[in-house]
């Protein structure tokens, strides 16, 4: 019938049964899996964040925490997908990160929030990451290990500085 949008139709899908929509959930997906390496703590926020964008990127969700997926204003279908979605990668980041710092961004309402918060406590910007970065080759020593080895490891402080 004219007017009626057919039940097919991409404005009468549910998002959430999309492969290609971030808001898709594979039913392998679940909160507490942990997708990255290390365990974030203090000294890991740069090689942590790296995998996790990495992982969020591959599973369509990164606009959730760059901000360009924005939470939908209008109760229905959507709403409830993003929150879904929204709920199921902070339990990705916190299942990924020490006791200490899940408890500091427990009472965040998005996951945008905590990407943020994460960044402000301990990425290159923040004075004691940049303190310690510049501290680091200078109480770095070779001891026992070869010259691959702890160039690899020097290198790895002088990509993070830059």
């Amino acid at each position: 019938m004219k007017g009626e949008t057919p039940s097919n139709s991409p404005s009468s899908k549910n998002p959430s049964s999309d492969p290609e929509s971030p808001f898709y959930i594979h039913p392998i997906d679940y909160p507490q899996q942990i997708h990255v390496n290390e365990i974030l703590n203090d000294n890991k926020y740069v090689d942590w964040a790296r995998e996790m964008n990495d992982f969020l990127l591959a599973k369509n969700k990164s606009s959730f925490i760059d901000g360009t997926l924005v939470k939908p204003t209008e109760d229905g279908m959507t709403l409830r997908a993003w929150e879904r979605c929204d709920a199921l990668i902070r339990g990705w980041m916190t299942a990924a990160m020490e006791k200490e710092i899940q408890n500091s961004v427990k009472y965040t309402n998005t996951s945008q929030e905590v990407w943020e918060d994460l960044e402000e406590r301990f990425g290159k910007e923040s004075a004691s990451r940049a303190y310690e970065l510049k501290r680091a080759p200078t109480m770095m020593r070779q001891d026992n290990a070869s010259i691959s080895t702890y160039f690899t490891k020097l290198r790895a402080i002088w990509d993070e500085i830059l």
